[in-house]
Parts: structure tokens; sequence; C-alpha cells
């Protein structure tokens, strides 16, 4: 009697069993892969949680962000964000504006040229001046903060935006001159002896040769220092107090003598957060150019 033909076993041409096919297991770097992606989102989760958090508390009512464990279910709700609009956000939010915007555009003013001589037409001294620069950096800034005020009270010019323009456009310019310079000098020499071969003096090379292969550098260099001059706080809470404060300054409202309002608290954070976050996130493809240049030769 024969065997139906589904049991039967494969057999080569000259009528001997067929090896069966063997299984296939995954190897190790498949395995070691897709742990390592496991591991990288938990990372990323874990520090993207407070930010989550943050944002889940701002659509709670004060009671439910108060709570002891935290509530995970509740119905979202949009009355604090209504309370902080309602409570003189628009000056804090234009303050900010006009103090990170306008530092930012001197930043740029200044710092490009300065990195631009300092790479393309260095000096003998060019490590000491920029040691220089990195140097302001070094100190504290509560010690520089008392002579500013008297020299702010002086001139009639405490509470007064341009007054933190000045001090911001002070505190970004020394990082942006490192950053540039080292951004300027990634750029292809041949580029530049092309030009001047061509007849175009240092004017000329900065302005139609550099800036455009420079354009992912510069918007890395002005999203940082948007990032530092938006979130500084120690210069406008000591020398600003109605006319000038900024949004950090706005944010500290929340903490009071009859408690936090932890609710509300969030929601002005996710609204300060909000203009510096789309800013990033429509210029993140510049940004990461600019941050990587040079990486890869």
């Amino acid at each position: 009697m024969t065997a139906p033909a589904a049991e039967r076993p494969a057999r080569s041409g000259d009528g001997s069993a067929a090896p069966e096919p063997r299984r296939r297991f995954p190897n190790a770097a498949n395995v070691r892969g897709g742990a390592l992606t496991v591991f990288t989102w938990a990372v990323g989760l874990l520090f993207v949680s407070p930010a989550l958090w943050l944002v889940l508390t701002a659509f709670k009512e004060e009671n439910q962000a108060a709570t002891d464990p935290p509530t995970l279910f509740f119905t979202p709700t949009l009355d604090r964000f209504s309370a902080v609009l309602g409570s003189d956000f628009a000056p804090y939010l234009g303050n900010s504006l006009i103090a990170t915007l306008a530092s930012t555009l001197l930043v740029l003013a200044l710092g490009v040229p300065a990195a631009y001589a300092l790479s393309v037409a260095p000096v003998e001294r060019t490590k000491d001046v920029l040691f220089f620069f990195i140097s302001t950096k070094m100190l504290p800034v509560v010690a520089v903060v008392v002579p500013i005020y008297v020299a702010a009270a002086h001139l009639s010019v405490l509470d007064n935006v341009w007054t933190l323009v000045v001090l911001y456009t002070a505190m970004n310019l020394p990082i942006a001159v490192w950053m540039l310079r080292s951004f300027f000098l990634e750029v292809p020499t041949a580029i530049v002896e092309a030009a001047r071969v061509e007849g175009a003096g240092l004017p000329r090379i900065l302005w139609s040769v550099m800036l455009p292969i420079m354009v992912p550098g510069i918007a890395a260099t002005a999203l940082i220092c948007m990032i530092f001059a938006w979130n500084e706080f120690f210069f406008a809470v000591n020398l600003t107090a109605a006319q000038a404060a900024t949004v950090p300054v706005f944010l500290t409202g929340f903490v009071t003598s009859e408690g936090l309002f932890v609710a509300q608290l969030s929601a002005a954070v996710v609204m300060a957060s909000l203009p510096i976050v789309i800013v990033g996130w429509s210029a993140q493809r510049q940004l990461v150019r600019g941050l990587s240049m040079g990486a890869v030769k």
C-alpha cells in the first residue's frame, strides 16, 4: 500500500531523500538591532514624558492637577488657557518677542562679519580674541547684575525692553561667533580662492559666495540664540518691573502665597513654549543641516 502524495518524502533525481529545508532563525544582528530600537524608543519617551505630562496637565481642572496619585482619566477643558489669556499675557509675550527677535538680528549682524574675519582673514592674535569672547561666558551672571543695574538706573533705562535687547545681544554674541566661525571654516577653500581669482574682494566673497552656503549654519545659530534669549530669566526679573517684563517673569506670578496653580501654570508654559517650538519645527531641516556641517567630509 503506497503512502498518499502529501505524506511521501521528497526525493532528489537519483532517488535519495532530499534534505529538509532549514528553518530560518533571526540572526544576532537583527536581534541586536531590534533591542537597540526598543531601547532608543524607551529613552526617548523617558525624556519626552515630562513635556507630555505638562501638556496633559494644562487641560485639567486645578483639583485634578493636584491629586495624588495623579488623575489619568479626565475631561479636557480649555478654561486654564482662557484664564491665562485673560491675565495680561499679551504684553509679556510682546516684550519677549521684541527682545528675542531684535537681539538675534543684532547678534547675526555683528557675529557674521566677526566670524568671517576670524576664519577667512585671521590675524596673529586670533586665538586670543576667540578666548576673550568665550571667557565672557565664564563669569557668573549674578556677579555683574549689580553694576549693570546701577548703570541702567543712572541712564534711566530700567524696565526698558531695549535694555534687555542689548544684554541679550552681549550674552549670545560670543557663542554665535564661535559657532559661525566653525561653519565658515567648513566652506571649501577652493571656492574662496576661485572668487579671489575672479577679482572679488572680501565683502563680495562674504555676501555672494559664503552666505548662500552658510544659510543652514546661520539658521542653526539664530535658533540657538533665540532659545537662549527667550528663556533668559535672571536679567529680566532684576531689571524689569511692569513695562518690560518677559514671559519667564510672567510665569512666576502663578507661585503665590495661596499656593501653586499647577494647571494654570502648565497652560501658561505651553503657550509660552509654542513660539519657539513652531520656529524650531519650521526650521528643523536647516537646523539639522547646520549642526551637522563638517560632520562628514
